[in-house]
């Protein structure tokens, strides 16, 4: 039956929607030649025209990864051949105009152009940057065969749509330790994107060494930091990767964290303890102390030197007022300078940061709260709360970069994400102004990420928006999107290690046992996690469940991704079977469907009463099976012509779909509309 319900969806999905290509993101330009260069175990790669480590690492790490991801066996490389000569095996050759800078910057130039033809393929790029965007490129192109592995013959011209392309990686408020930045790295060159934000310092932990004020994370990490010889670590590898890493300490607000070790800087009266649990915090940075700014002065300074590049990111967000509102010392210092209220008092605090920022040559940016015009142009405004903010800066000389909309912590799907354009919406600012919307940012917010889930956190999600900011803005199929994010997490799995399905299944497993696991992969695919702040909020109400940092995240919608791909299939064989009732295809697919969760949900009820972690899951195992059965009920009515009498229908069809353990039923929707149609059958 599973091969049947296989079977039905290969015939249906190409026939609804065929591509030629995988690529994630797509290109600017793209056309199909005649057959394929074919790749065998001593194929090399050559560069030329610039001679650097960082671009031979890049081509040793490539043909590693196309063996990875095709399975071809490779022999060890042959030496390369001398200048002039071009050996048989050589397959790829990268040709580079100019060495690039060892750090990226703002304005490197990323465009390269690719052809491969049957008897060879040419890379060209103008600097090193370019050429590594285009190396990933051809590692998305290759694919195995019988016998070996083989490119398409195309022509590709590419280049990147906007020159900030981000992730914000949140490291404060669960601690994710090196190895886990360095794959996100991996998975970011894999994709494009250019810029780690790094998220350093929180309410919950202050997590770089520093050297010159140890109390800041001594006190202030539980011993979770990242050394000052790791953090240039990370650079480096990012730069290996074309990868600029943005570091952010965020002051004056979230910075409960600094306070354990230094209460002389707070605004209220210590003693202070890391926070275990999150939201807008009273631990905040006084404005009005002299000291406040010679730490942070060596802090910024000793920090600046540990991160090259030209940008660093004060947070600035969410600094509750009526903490220095209820301050009779703050508010005396205010009046006696002629500070007219909170906001006014906290960009003070942002004209005195710059200075310090620019004394030690680093541009200032921060969260749109900062947005004051008392403050030079140079900066760059982190835009969280809405595109109109996005623009208010742009129209006043600011540049920018948007990350609403982009919250991938908020378990939005890929096509959400993915339809979030920097500019829609933005058709008012002039030429000029759009020109400072520099791009975006995912963010990763950590309240609800570990190390075990946070690939899969991340990825394949964080595909689409790479894609919305590299590619043409005309690229908008969210249908393909999908089939092409599929294959993204193949590759990011098998070329650059990342634990994508293999940590879901893992989890599941441990969540209802090997035994139970098969059948909670059919369950699991059906549902996804509860969007927004209503895990934060309402379910911790309604369930008596307050999550803090040690809080486990190990039940089913920790194990789960955020785009259910399975009820995506059902949902497209729902509406297709409605648009063509006599589809036998999709009838068979349906039924194979429905079947296999009455047979899930048959093997799961007895483990919800065995297994502690899958106790919760006991309503939602009910209301699946009762969807499986309508479902099919529905079905049969459709294919009999008779119409469907089931009046409570709707009512158990709006039960279902109610949140249970954090979870919604996504295939409901699809349902509901089966079943309409078979109501309304004559």
């Amino acid at each position: 039956m599973r091969r049947l319900l296989l079977l039905a969806v290969l015939f249906l999905v190409p026939a609804l929607h065929a591509q030629p290509h995988t690529l994630v993101p797509v290109p600017e330009t793209m056309t199909r030649g005649s057959g394929f260069l074919a790749l065998d175990s001593n194929f090399a790669i050559v560069v030329e025209g610039v001679r650097e480590a960082r671009l031979t690492d890049a081509a040793t790490r490539l043909r590693q990864r196309v063996g990875a991801v095709t399975g071809l066996v490779l022999m060890p490389p042959k030496p390369q051949p001398p200048s002039g000569d071009r050996a048989a095996n050589v397959k790829l050759r990268v040709v580079v105009a100019r060495a690039a800078a060892v750090i990226p910057g703002p304005s490197e130039d990323e465009s390269y152009t690719l052809e491969v033809a049957p008897s060879g393929a040419v890379l060209r790029a103008a600097s090193s940057f370019g050429a590594l965007r285009g190396m990933e490129t051809f590692l998305q192109l290759a694919e195995g065969i019988p016998g070996g592995a083989r490119v398409p013959a195309v022509q590709i011209t590419d280049r990147p749509r906007f020159p900030w392309r981000g992730l914000l990686l949140d490291v404060c408020r669960h601690w994710l330790p090196i190895e886990v930045v360095k794959r996100t790295l991996d998975a970011m060159a894999a994709v494009k994107l250019n810029v780690l934000h790094w998220h350093l310092s929180e309410d919950q932990g202050f997590r770089v060494e520093s050297r010159r004020y140890p109390r800041l994370h001594q006190m202030g990490s539980d011993g979770q930091f990242y050394t000052q010889a790791q953090v240039r670590e990370v650079v480096a590898y990012a730069a290996a990767r074309g990868i600029r890493v943005v570091p952010e300490f965020d002051v004056p607000g979230h910075a409960t964290a600094w306070l354990v070790g230094h209460p002389e800087i707070a605004s209220k009266p210590g003693p202070y303890e890391i926070l275990r649990r999150w939201g807008v915090s009273e631990g905040i940075l006084d404005p009005t102390n002299e000291a406040t700014y010679r730490l942070l002065d060596g802090l910024f300074g000793e920090m600046a030197a540990l991160f090259p590049d030209p940008y660093f990111h004060i947070g600035g967000d969410e600094v509750p007022p009526e903490t220095w509102r209820n301050s009779e010392r703050i508010q005396a210092w205010m009046r006696a300078r002629g500070i007219a209220d909170e906001h006014a008092l906290q960009a003070h605090f942002n004209r005195r940061l710059q200075t310090i920022l620019t004394r030690h040559g680093k541009r200032m940016m921060g969260w749109d709260e900062i947005l004051h015009p008392d403050l030079p142009t140079s900066i760059m405004i982190h835009s969280w709360r809405g595109k109109r903010f996005l623009a208010q800066s742009a129209e006043r000389g600011y540049t920018g970069v948007l990350s609403n909309g982009y919250y991938i912590d908020l378990y939005g799907s890929a096509a959400k994400h993915y339809l979030n354009d920097p500019l829609e919406g933005l058709d008012t600012l002039s030429a000029e102004a759009k020109a400072r919307v520099l791009g975006g940012e995912a963010t990763m917010w950590a309240e609800m990420v570990t190390p075990e889930i946070a690939d899969h956190r991340i990825w394949p999600r964080t595909g689409a928006i790479a894609e919305r900011l590299w590619s043409p803005a005309s690229v908008r199929d969210t249908l393909d999107l999908y089939r092409r994010l599929d294959a993204l997490t193949n590759r990011l799995e098998l070329a650059d290690g990342l634990r994508i399905t293999s940590a879901q299944r893992a989890m599941q497993a441990r969540i209802a046992g090997p035994e139970g696991a098969p059948a909670l992969a059919v369950l699991a695919g059906l549902v996804e996690p509860v969007e927004g702040y209503a895990r934060h909020g309402q379910f911790q109400r309604a369930m008596g469940r307050r999550y803090s940092q040690h809080t486990p995240l190990n039940r089913l919608i920790d194990a789960i991704p955020s785009d259910a791909a399975r009820a995506r299939r059902v949902v497209l064989l729902v509406d297709t079977l409605l648009k063509d009732p006599a589809h036998e295809a999709g009838r068979a697919a349906l039924t194979a469907e429905f079947a296999a969760w009455r047979v899930a949900a048959a093997e799961l009820a007895p483990l919800a009463a065995e297994r502690p972690l899958m106790q919760e899951l006991a309503p939602l195992i009910a209301a699946f099976a009762d969807v499986a059965a309508l479902g099919q009920t529905a079905l049969d009515a459709l294919a009999t012509g008779r119409t469907l009498e089931a009046s409570d229908a709707p009512d158990r069809l709006n039960a279902a779909m109610q949140p249970k353990a954090e979870v919604v039923l996504v295939v409901v929707p699809a349902l509901r509309r089966l079943v309409e149609a078979a109501r309304a059958t004559r």
